[in-house]
């Protein structure tokens, strides 16, 4: 017998699939909490990243219908910054990169969850494709121009090649780092962040230099129903 589940019914089973296997994870931690060492330390590293994937399965079945499930508030900048490198926290420890935040005291009108969600993809995205031959360092800011702000993470990763450039918003495609440098890509991070950006009536734009790193710019509208689709 064959079963179709699509729509609505397929994004309520993703949604219950990951409520219970969020149940198992929860335990798992608290296992390793009591139980803490180098083993224990590397087995809670790989939940964080299927925690992060898990998450991913969640906002991809739901960004059919976004505008059922935001809010549209006015948000501090800092608040969905700070709460971003807080999930990833134990990453970019592990990972020993910097973090430079500066002029980031803007308010814009956005949904807080979203927002994270996104950047948490960018910032996964630059400490996957870091450069291990120099000091690691990501530096976010933002810049108030007319009728908009403008949110910029930039990193001194590997980069990407210039042709590969006007093709990281599309869905699969992971390009020469993907590909060759061993890091398992699935293509759908910032297909994703594009899909929900739009979705949102935000921008999102993207700079990189090869050897050199990457840039991403999250565009916010403000005062005005401006859509950057």
């Amino acid at each position: 017998m064959n079963i179709n589940i699509c729509g609505e019914d397929y994004k309520e089973y993703i949604e219950l699939w990951i409520h219970e296997i969020k149940l198992p994870i929860a335990t798992s931690k608290m296992i390793i909490e009591n139980n803490k060492n180098k083993t224990t330390k590397k087995i809670e590293e790989e939940l964080e990243k299927v925690e992060n994937y898990i998450e991913q399965a969640l906002f991809y079945a739901r960004s059919n219908t976004v505008e059922k499930d935001y809010f549209i508030k006015k948000v501090p900048l800092k608040e969905m910054v700070n709460e971003s490198i807080k999930k990833n926290k134990n990453a970019l420890i592990q990972e020993k990169i910097a973090i430079n935040i500066h002029e980031i005291d803007l308010e814009v009108r956005t949904d807080n969850k979203w927002v994270v969600f996104i950047l948490n993809q960018i910032i996964q995205n630059s400490v996957k494709y870091r450069n291990q031959d120099r000091n690691s360092q990501i530096e976010i800011y933002a810049k108030s121009g007319k009728e908009k702000v403008m949110l910029f993470i930039k990193d001194n990763g590997i980069g990407m090649k210039k042709g590969e450039i006007t093709r990281v918003f599309e869905k699969g495609f992971t390009g020469t780092n993907g590909r060759l440098l061993s890091k398992k890509s699935t293509g759908i991070g910032l297909y994703l962040c594009k899909k929900l950006c739009n979705k949102l009536g935000m921008g999102i734009e993207l700079e990189s230099a090869e050897g050199e790193g990457t840039e991403i710019c999250l565009i916010f509208p403000q005062n005005s129903w401006e859509s950057f689709v």
